[in-house]
């Protein structure tokens, strides 16, 4: 096989599909269980403080994601999503758009490894970039958007082909799929009070960790932080005070 048939001839060639395929729910199973089994990862080690927990998972996230881009075939998450939905009617979509999704999430992976895997180095900015791997898995199987197959489209100047969802095809949305003014009215409030909510926890709820505090300093302006550190002066010299 040469180096250009490894790089185009991936996935599983169906009937009917003039390219190598992959099966969406597998996928998107696979970034559930994924996307799963991170979060517990974090109440463990926030519960338990064990690291732990977190090594395994991102060592398992790492070699996962390599035996993607190499074969979907025998990718162990895969193969869980394929025993979950196995009975369901599959749906295919062009694998090459997700192999690129995929190795942007083994990039995303590899300095993980060093960080958290090799080394135990944690600081805020590293965390965010597994939120951020969070956060595409959740996509993906919540609501079946891939952005590294959104990104492939655009650097390659192409349209993909066979999408989730059959969202590369234009057509006109049916009836089921529009919102009329009373569910425009309701998801604009819930993603308001969403918004609203979110600000509010980090705004005026005390942080015990360092992320916590980072995340609620980014949320204040720097007056509303300088009013924060005279209330906490003001508080501590009257409790001084009050010792005398």
């Amino acid at each position: 096989m040469t180096f250009k048939q490894f790089l185009l001839d991936y996935g599983e060639h169906v009937p009917g599909y003039d390219v190598g395929v992959i099966n969406e729910r597998e996928a998107r199973a696979a970034a559930g269980i994924l996307f799963m089994l991170g979060m517990i990862v974090i109440f463990v080690g926030i519960g338990y403080n064990h690291v732990i927990v977190a090594r395994v998972y991102l060592a398992f996230l790492f070699l996962d994601f390599t035996i993607r881009i190499f074969t979907p075939r025998y990718a162990p998450s895969l193969l869980l999503g394929r025993f979950f939905v196995q009975n369901q009617k599959p749906e295919y979509v062009g694998a090459l758009q997700k192999r690129f999704a995929w190795t942007m999430g083994w990039l995303i992976a590899i300095p993980m490894m060093d960080w958290f895997v090799l080394h135990w180095d944690i600081t805020f900015y590293k965390v965010l970039i597994c939120v951020l791997c969070l956060s595409l898995m959740f996509l993906e199987s919540a609501v079946s958007v891939c952005v590294g197959c959104k990104i492939y489209e655009l650097l390659m100047r192409e349209d993909a082909q066979h999408c989730p969802g059959g969202s590369c095809e234009i057509r006109i949305k049916e009836p089921v799929q529009t919102f009329n003014p009373i569910q425009k009215a309701i998801t604009a409030a819930v993603l308001v009070a969403l918004a609203v909510g979110v600000y509010l926890f980090l705004a005026k709820t005390p942080s015990r960790t360092f992320f916590g505090e980072f995340l609620h300093e980014m949320v204040l302006t720097q007056q509303q932080l300088d009013k924060e550190e005279e209330a906490k002066m003001e508080a501590e010299f009257n409790r001084e005070d009050d010792d005398f």
